[in-house]
């Protein structure tokens, strides 16, 4: 095995470093360079030392990093074998968002490699050494994945590509700078070649630079450039894995039904009949859901029918979408907690409307289920010894520590084996799934892996929902239709007091309030309110999360006050947009591409109308513009979507634009169709029948044009989302007069 010199291992054990980050090289196991380094923000105190922390990675990786640096516990780190193959352990997952392309094209372009040449192992579950100092823990989501890795790991490259061109400079005996690199090759100025395999060892005795200088972005060659899809390839020829793809060996498979209420138990069942279907290996019972075992799924389910289970709904038989929604309009006239409070905005809202200058408004958001394409799934192979967990998650430390809890286990004897993740927007955020398969692991008679499995319809009637909200929302004009005072109070269930408890302070939840609470708009009194209300089912974070339903509200109601004060919606921002030159510019630039202004293609029979929204959230500007055809019978036809985005320095624009096509269609589908109610306790929706996606025939043309920036790079795998319903209802109130202030669309104009 390779070791890492004495003043290399004196430099590892130092932890007062100025820019609190490790940055350092050595040796990797069976030779090769190995760059060790910390992403920024990560908490780790003085004294938090890790002793050869035991298999934390995949493959080659722990041995690397606990024979090669038994004093470090790096929380990313890079390989160069002798091949010149670079290896990124991932401490993200890859869920259709392009993660998986555009972070290696961060090492890549620094270390000055092929991206070819970049391969990726997934990091094993441990928020010590992968925690991202976005969000606090080793998690992927929140459109923060390149918001997070766009320096440490540029800088990561930047140090290893430094190393290797000293290793050279000493070989041939001359001045580092006389040097040059490219496709993982040092030249000279005689024209000698070295490739990076041929420079590893010697590299890898060398010290790491004490600062790195990162290339001009004039200099790039991979990031700013269009790049496809690394993992497209082995999704189009079927060799990509999934956690529904897993196979064991005499692995049995599960189907899983959950009572259709929640806080409801199982009474009755028939075992023996489930027990006589062909296939079917064991009955397996928790308190709330039941299991049936058997060789194929196709048997599970078959024994799950024949199980025909009974239930005791308990107290929230008599729940309904309208008993709930009636309780959160009496609780949200209540004063809530101060989330933004500038001048004195209560004050300057004093009065009614008569004088036609206070404009209020109440507009509700939906339930909405996650229905990603790979439903929840996971498989268990407990032991006496120990537990491994087989899913595809975006939390896998909060899984492996469900399971460590429920099987009493120490840590680190649950191992999570992460997949790519067929869809998440924020599902597998959660691990509900993951905790009933390990219940459901322990009660087996006789242990061994088994992959349990929900149906669609398990999953959508047993999702945790995107919060119902209702929302108050008042301003006052002036003499010239300029907003002087804003209130808005926002009343939904605090995901944050369950997921992330310290993240609440003074009764505010950040997440519930983003969007609404740093307004881009100059509005001299602003007061933003946040009031918990928690319905009897579980919610969670939705792709866009508050700002899915905060752009929404906000971007519809300075509408009603642009309409209000008899001026057009476009001038109207401007006019509000000085302190926000980056928001500014992108609806200048929507407008421009939107032909904004121009009359729109007429549709026979049907009435047009075009509709803008404009947003700042997750560290990038957007504005969307939609256009839209009305029918005489309220059936609405999205034609076309504009979409300007300034999202900073642009990585991999071919990502960027797929990200906001299909955050665009997945906004689409929710404003227009998607809504989870609720009858006798039980979700009335059960599949794509009754809980619509869009068609592909319906989907409309987007156009996507990113703004040139060199700006620190912001999120993108969100902002398309939460864009796209006010600009949609903006569009349909310009075709037909009809304010939507309650989503879906289609219930709205079907009541009208």
């Amino acid at each position: 095995m390779g070791n890492m010199d004495e003043t290399l291992n004196e430099q590892l054990d130092q932890r007062a470093l100025g820019r609190r980050r490790f940055l350092r090289v050595g040796a990797a196991a069976g030779g090769g360079l190995l760059v060790a380094f910390v992403l920024p923000g990560c908490n780790r105190k003085e004294n938090d030392r890790q002793e050869a922390p035991p298999e934390k990675a995949v493959g080659h990786a722990a041995t690397a990093v606990s024979e090669v640096a038994p004093n470090l516990a790096p929380n990313a780190f890079i390989r160069i074998d002798r091949e010149g193959l670079v290896t990124l352990i991932m401490h993200k997952v890859e869920m259709g968002q392009g993660t998986y392309t555009s972070i290696p094209m961060l090492i890549a372009e620094e270390l000055g490699v092929d991206l070819a040449k970049v391969k990726l192992e997934h990091a094993p579950a441990d928020n010590n050494l992968y925690s991202d100092p976005l969000l606090g823990g080793q998690v992927t989501g929140g459109s923060t994945s390149i918001r997070g890795a766009w320096k440490p790991l540029r800088e990561a490259g930047a140090a290893a590509r430094a190393v290797l061109v000293q290793a050279a400079a000493q070989t041939w005996n001359v001045a580092p700078d006389t040097l040059r690199v490219a496709n993982g090759t040092v030249t000279n100025g005689a024209g000698k070649t070295l490739h990076y395999g041929e420079l590893v060892d010697a590299a890898a005795k060398l010290e790491a630079p004490k600062t790195v200088t990162l290339k001009d972005p004039d200099a790039y060659t991979l990031i700013g450039k269009r790049h496809a899809r690394l993992d497209s390839p082995p999704k189009v020829d079927g060799s990509a894995q999934f956690g529904i793809d897993v196979k064991l060996p005499d692995m049995g498979i599960a189907a899983v039904a959950a009572c259709p209420v929640v806080g409801g138990k199982l009474i009755a069942s028939n075992d023996p009949k489930a027990l006589a279907v062909p296939g079917v290996r064991e009955v397996l019972k928790i308190g709330s859901a039941v299991a049936v075992v058997a060789t194929n799924m196709w048997a599970a389910k078959q024994g799950l029918a024949a199980l025909a289970p009974q239930w005791d709904f308990g107290a929230n038989a008599g729940v309904t979408t309208a008993s709930i929604v009636a309780d959160m309009m009496e609780k949200s006239k209540a004063a809530g907690a101060v989330a933004t409070d500038e001048g004195n905005a209560l004050k300057a809202l004093e009065g009614d409307a008569k004088d036609g200058r206070k404009i209020e408004a109440v507009y509700e958001a939906p339930f909405l289920a996650h229905a990603t394409m790979e439903p929840m799934n996971c498989a268990v192979d407990l032991r006496a010894d120990g537990c491994d967990l087989y899913c595809g998650t975006q939390v896998p430390t909060l899984a492996q520590g469900a399971a460590a809890k429920l099987t009493g286990l120490p840590l680190e004897k649950v191992k999570v084996h992460n997949f790519y993740l067929g869809g998440g927007f924020g599902r597998r955020l959660e691990v509900d799934y993951v905790t009933q398969a390990v219940a459901f692991a322990k009660a087996q008679a006789k242990p061994g892996p088994v992959k349990f499995v929900w149906t669609r319809e398990e999953d959508i009637q047993h999702d945790m929902y995107r919060p119902y909200y209702v929302d108050r929302i008042a301003a006052r004009l002036d003499d010239k239709g300029r907003p002087q005072a804003w209130f808005h109070r926002v009343t939904g269930s605090s995901i944050m007091a369950r997921f992330a408890p310290p993240a609440v302070k003074n009764g505010v939840d950040p997440d519930a309030v983003e969007g609404a609470a740093d307004l881009q708009y100059e509005i001299p009194a602003l007061r933003v309110e946040y009031l918990r209300h928690e319905p009897p089912i579980p919610t969670a974070f939705w792709r866009g999360v508050g700002p899915t339903h905060n752009v929404f509200v906000v971007e519809s109601f300075i509408d009603e006050l642009a309409h209000a004060a008899k001026q057009d919606p476009v001038a109207y921002r401007r006019a509000l947009l000085d302190k926000s030159p980056r928001l500014l510019g992108v609806v200048n630039l929507a407008a421009l591409k939107a032909g904004w202004g121009k009359p729109m293609k007429a549709v026979a029979g049907r009435k047009v109308g075009r509709g803008i929204s404009a947003q700042f959230a997750f560290g990038s500007y957007m504005a969307q513009i939609a256009e839209v055809s009305v029918g005489p019978e309220g059936d609405v036809i999205v034609h076309r979507v504009v979409c300007a985005l300034d999202c900073g320095q642009p990585v991999n624009p071919d990502g960027i634009v797929a990200q906001m096509e299909g955050g665009i269609v997945f906004g689409l589908t929710a404003a227009l169709w998607g809504e989870i109610t609720l009858e006798g306790g039980k979700v009335v929706q059960t599949n794509f029948g009754d809980y619509r996606m869009m068609r592909m025939n319906e989907a409309p043309k987007v156009e996507v044009h990113i703004v040139a920036s060199r700006d620190e790079p912001g999120g993108i795998g969100e902002p398309g989302t939460s864009g796209i319903a006010p600009a949609l209802c903006n569009a349909i109130f310009a075709a037909t007069g009809q304010r939507i202030r309650k989503l879906p669309v289609a219930a709205s104009l079907k009541k009208a």
